[in-house]
């Protein structure tokens, strides 16, 4: 892929710092060593007015209000109950600025929405949603909420040697049932949050204990452990992604770390809430700021 096949970045500081660092790994870096890395929420598709994955969940905690009428004066099943989205937003903005009390009360009832299904029914419930649900002030499908820019970078890389990996605080095997089909990145390189199974009988299936947590500090811990590779680019958007950007920069040869500012209230959103000291690290440390307003020619494909 040619540097005119980024047609959705305009031309600028930024893209050029993609170009020239591309430029100078394929001339010196082998290619079993680009290994690139994506946050998903806010870096690749739309996190904003809510997780998608929260509108997957939310819609589950709803049910189970519905169908236990002692769960609508409890958190989280009262904020679902009631479509208070911000009551979620909130808490995990609350998460990024280091208060996890109203994460831990979500997390529970997260870790126990879908307990006890196989793997393979799991992925059913996630292909179903994605199929029919849209963006609730977009008006898009879900599926059609990732960066254009961003899939133009990641075929970019890919055509010059890189294998892009994502590494996010979203599901795992959320992410997995769709990530070919919006990124062209396969389920063996999803790397996320996840859930602990058992095998029961020849099937895996899911438990309400937590796994991991795919977020700050042990987001480069998850990295090595799937990759056995330090990454040279990464790309995030938030507090929860310093790590992974500190860990690609202090690599001994070339990287490049990006991080996605959410500018453009006209064709997205304007909002700095829970990447601000990320931006404060990326001004100290040099890393490139993409502008979603001024970078980007175009938000959405379509």
């Amino acid at each position: 892929m040619s540097v005119a096949d980024l047609n959705s970045w305009n031309d600028g500081p930024t893209k050029a710092a993609i170009v020239d660092f591309v430029g100078r790994v394929t001339a010196d870096v082998p290619p079993e060593k680009r290994v690139a890395v994506f946050d998903n929420d806010g870096t690749l598709w739309c996190e904003k007015p809510a997780y998608i994955q929260l509108d997957f969940l939310v819609r589950r905690l709803a049910e189970q209000a519905a169908a236990d009428p002692s769960l609508k004066d409890r958190q989280p099943y009262k904020a679902a109950a009631e479509g208070d989205l911000a009551w979620f937003g909130d808490a995990v903005t609350k998460h990024y600025n280091g208060d996890d009390s109203a994460l831990e009360v979500l997390a529970a009832g997260i870790l126990s929405a879908y307990a006890g299904l196989s793997v393979e029914e799991h992925a059913e419930h996630v292909k179903a949603f994605f199929a029919q649900a849209k963006h609730p002030t977009l008006g898009r499908p879900y599926t059609a909420c990732g960066y254009a820019p961003m899939v133009e970078l990641l075929r970019y890389l890919e055509a010059n040697g890189f294998t892009n990996y994502i590494a996010s605080g979203g599901g795992r095997d959320f992410m997995r049932p769709v990530t070919a089909q919006m990124y062209g990145i396969p389920p063996e390189r999803v790397i996320g949050s996840s859930v602990g199974l058992d095998y029961v009988d020849g099937h895996l299936r899911t438990t309400a204990k937590p796994e991991f947590l795919d977020d700050g500090p042990v987001k480069p811990v998850r990295i090595w452990g799937r990759t056995g590779r330090r990454p040279i680019f990464a790309a995030g958007n938030s507090n929860g992604d310093i790590q992974m950007l500190e860990h690609t920069a202090a690599g001994p040869g070339p990287s490049l770390c990006i991080l996605v500012l959410h500018d453009d209230g006209d064709r997205e959103f304007n909002y700095v809430a829970g990447a601000e000291t990320s931006l404060d690290e990326a001004k100290a440390n040099g890393w490139t700021v993409v502008s979603m307003k001024n970078d980007w020619a175009t938000v959405f494909s379509g």
